[in-house]
């Protein structure tokens, strides 16, 4: 039986929110025991269109609740209350190797929320649309002050939280693709934490030399938090995520500079030749790289098996401050789960095993993003080491539980980050509802 579209009515709420803010999807006025498909359409900034669906039956009295209601098929199955973000996919007909990142955090993603009668699974512009809201999705808070940095030839983007601060500070560093990736330093920052996004392989002093940044350069950014009359130069962090990881743990233990309150370090390793330069750290072995069955690359062996050499590797033993490690069991980029526990045991033998907390998730990647980014187990990937190379890069996971984990390692970031930077200080209002 048809429904006539006027008849149906969808909210999404809050239809305008922070990318890691849960909403809530509500279908009405339909008929007792009625099929409909809920679909989700993105289209990010490249052009490339990504979508999302679900099968549902409404309940007796007419209604399909997301939130509460099981999804009998589609792109996920089961009670998945933010199912339509997390398992949103290339559209069919995309070109292979997309990934879904936000590039320009001054605008929300948009994603257009439909229902269409029947359980539908492709064509949806030629199915009978029911209703369609549009929801907004944003990575900076109201309030949230973007501040390009350029001073000590920087390639750096500084985020500052809603109102007069002071605040805690941070140094987000991506991982070898290089580029300003601000997004993660954005939401942060929504949730009170001054962060600098820090571009360090891509900058205008590499391009123009050919030379990789030093430590001095790492140093520099640190001093921009440091001295930032808004920022509290005792309470300062470092995020760092894969190659970035590499480096946090690298500036954590050598730096005479740099002084932590605690690090992150989010799919990494602490294997680099601690006499080498930066970008050493995953220069050698290139020949251990191997393709699976569907050519995509497998990185991880280069650094494996973790080297007993302690020249080789940073001496995490050596740390001062609490380090949170997120890792991925089923990483197939990077060995981060067999670096989280070597470290673990090298600061067990130097008695500082208690600075250390390690997240390990199970059938989880490497890119373990902000909450409700879409999965992405493999994509074209552009390293800017030397020599750059471009590959289709297997990150690993599957897709439910890597986006679980996703969810829970934000949760005990914020937290591990919350209990470390701000201590015995009051936060006030942490978190910013749009």
């Amino acid at each position: 039986m048809d429904m006539k579209q006027h008849c149906v009515k969808l909210s999404v709420q809050p239809s305008r929110g922070l990318v890691d803010e849960k909403f809530t999807v509500l279908v009405q006025n339909l008929l007792p025991g009625f099929q409909l498909t809920i679909h989700a359409l993105h289209q990010c900034e490249d052009g490339h269109s990504w979508e999302a669906f679900a099968h549902y039956t409404a309940d007796a009295t007419g209604i399909v609740n997301v939130s509460q209601d099981p999804s009998l098929g589609g792109t996920y199955s089961g009670v998945e209350p933010m199912g339509l973000l997390w398992s949103l996919r290339p559209a069919p007909g995309s070109k292979t190797g997309l990934r879904l990142r936000k590039m320009n955090v001054q605008t929300p993603m948009g994603v257009t929320i439909s229902v269409y009668q029947g359980h539908q699974t492709e064509g949806f512009l030629d199915q009978v649309l029911l209703a369609s809201v549009v929801v907004e999705r944003w990575y900076m808070a109201p309030g949230v002050r973007r501040v390009p940095i350029t001073e000590g030839r920087l390639t750096a983007t500084l985020f500052l939280p809603s109102g007069p601060g002071p605040f805690p500070g941070l140094l987000d560093l991506s991982g070898a693709g290089g580029k300003l990736l601000e997004y993660r330093a954005a939401l942060l920052a929504s949730h009170g934490i001054a962060s600098l996004a820090l571009d360090y392989l891509t900058v205008k002093i590499t391009r123009e030399t050919g030379k990789m940044v030093d430590n001095d350069y790492f140093e520099t950014a640190y001093r921009v938090l440091e001295q930032h009359p808004q920022i509290l130069g005792s309470r300062i962090a470092i995020l760092g995520l894969s190659f970035g990881a590499g480096v946090t743990l690298r500036m954590a233990v050598y730096s005479q500079v740099i002084k932590l309150r605690c690090a992150v370090c989010i799919s990494g390793c602490h294997v680099q030749p601690i006499d080498g330069h930066v970008e050493q750290i995953n220069a050698k072995n290139i020949e251990k790289i191997h393709l699976d069955k569907d050519n995509q690359s497998i990185l991880r062996d280069m650094l494996l098996p973790i080297p007993t050499d302690p020249s080789l590797k940073v001496d995490v033993g050596r740390l001062q401050c609490p380090l949170l490690l997120v890792v991925g069991e089923d990483d197939q980029n990077w060995p981060s789960y067999e670096s989280a526990i070597d470290m673990r045991e090298m600061m067990e033998r130097a008695g500082n095993s208690h600075l250390l907390t390690v997240l390990s998730y199970k059938n989880a990647g490497h890119l373990i993003e902000p909450p409700f980014t879409p999965f992405t187990r493999a994509s074209t990937f552009k390293a800017v080491t030397n020599p750059p190379f471009t590959m289709m890069a297997l990150w690993g996971g599957e897709l439910v539980a890597h986006s679980r984990a996703q969810e829970d390692a934000w949760r005990k970031t914020l937290v591990f980050l919350r209990e470390n930077l701000y201590g015995d200080m009051k936060p006030g209002a942490l978190f910013s509802n749009l």
